[in-house]
């Protein structure tokens, strides 16, 4: 096995073991042990657990932006929340193992991001541009797309979660219903919102 074929093997049972038990949970004798070598081959290739897990985290993190920024092709912005919810889904749907690599929190990335909610913020990046050029076609405040697009990123992010135990409704009927209440609410925005209970200052 070439370097390059064994540190690509590595990523993958660190990817599974990550997956499967955490970080705390993943050792580097538990890698080396399956992947049939010693450990110094595991710190030769990545200085550790730490390294390796910093790998595996940002190939994660590039799949599942480029797999969103892929999907976003429509020129109507439903259309666009609903391709950004399904790529969601099927990331959840087709890479079971790199989803549970991202919504496990890791004390080794959480100061410098690399989780799930910094990959969501940078999904929630994307869709504010959309949404700030919406809100300047519509009358609106496109000061506050920002606001908008964390909270349906989150909206997608959470059911996402959800969706990936109860597996159904079908991922399909997902999407749509996510799509229902995010449009039907965004289609009818107040330019200037209220509350009922108490005063916006």
């Amino acid at each position: 096995m070439s370097a390059a074929q064994r540190r690509e093997q590595l990523i993958v049972i660190g990817r599974q073991l990550f997956a499967e038990r955490g970080y705390d949970g993943t050792s580097v004798e538990e890698v080396a042990a399956r992947a049939k070598v010693s450990k110094p081959v595991v710190y030769e290739h990545f200085g550790g657990k730490e390294g390796l897990y910093a790998v595996v985290v940002d190939r994660e993190v590039r799949a599942l932006l480029d797999r969103i920024a892929t999907a976003l092709t429509a020129g109507h912005p439903r259309e666009l929340l609903e391709q950004a919810a399904l790529a969601l889904l099927d990331y959840i749907e087709e890479e079971p193992h790199g989803f549970r690599v991202l919504v496990r929190e890791s004390p080794v990335l959480s100061a410098g991001g690399g989780n799930f909610s910094s990959v969501m913020s940078d999904v929630a990046h994307q869709v504010e541009h959309i949404l700030g050029a919406e809100f300047k076609s519509r009358g609106l405040d496109p000061k506050v797309a920002e606001l908008y697009s964390q909270a349906l990123v989150g909206m997608v992010a959470l059911v996402g979660q959800w969706w990936r135990e109860a597996r159904k409704p079908k991922k399909e009927m997902v999407a749509a219903h996510l799509v229902n209440l995010a449009w039907n609410g965004l289609s009818h925005l107040e330019t200037k919102p209220g509350l009922l209970t108490r005063r916006v200052r």
